[in-house]
């Protein structure tokens, strides 16, 4: 009987002290510095020809891919946001 009560009592405490460390990790992270989003660089300037106009951007992985028409064959510019610079070009041969 002695250590049916040890072990009621023990197991009290360890859901006392369990759920202190739940609330305190909980406020924790509550209270933390708010996550910043990253610098930009900017304005992005293409090197692109008169007449060239953007007809769609959307994300890629940590790149944007921005879809380009005109001044020329139909193209995919993939461009760093942070740096601003161009990483990758995907066009359709001319005929």
């Amino acid at each position: 009987m002695r250590f049916l009560k040890a072990l009621v009592i023990g197991m009290g405490v360890l859901i006392v002290v369990a759920t202190t460390v739940l609330i305190v990790l909980i406020v924790h992270r509550l209270a933390g510095p708010p996550v910043m989003a990253p610098a930009t660089a900017g304005p992005v300037l293409l090197d692109e020809p008169a007449g060239t106009r953007i007809v769609t951007i959307a994300p890629a992985g940590d790149r944007l891919a921005v879809q380009l028409q005109g001044g020329g064959p139909d193209r995919v510019l993939l461009v760093d946001p942070k740096s601003g610079a161009v990483t990758g070009r995907i066009a359709l041969r001319a005929q």
